[in-house]
């Protein structure tokens, strides 16, 4: 996996960023499906995670499982936190925000040293 050329390397990035935004759609829309008994929401959560893992699994084609995997879910927790404290007025304290750190700093070591 690491003699794919610079281009490569690029869209893989490309295509895990794309699918980390198509997963937190989907999550995002969860709570408003409230159970899958809300026929628009409950669409935009299938739709989602399908294009989601659609594309995580082109992108372990070019890239190793551990180092995708990891900055799917870290990406992913740390958009939805977001997203839960924009939209659903999730509390943030300092630990909550001292975990999400943490979890940003660990995705930037390993796209730092992924290679």
């Amino acid at each position: 996996m690491n003699d794919v050329p610079e281009l490569a390397s690029v869209n893989r990035w490309l295509l895990l960023g794309t699918a980390i935004v198509a997963e937190v759609i989907g999550t995002s829309f969860m709570k408003s499906s409230e159970g899958f008994t809300r026929l628009g929401p409950s669409l935009a959560v299938v739709l989602g995670y399908g294009l989601a893992f659609y594309l995580l699994s082109l992108t372990l084609k070019v890239m190793p499982v551990g180092v995708a995997y990891a900055v799917w879910s870290g990406v992913g927790i740390a958009l939805i936190t977001v997203i839960a404290w924009a939209v659903h007025g999730q509390r943030l304290n300092g630990p909550s925000l001292l975990g999400l750190g943490l979890i940003i700093t660990g995705v930037v070591v390993l796209q730092l040293y992924a290679d």
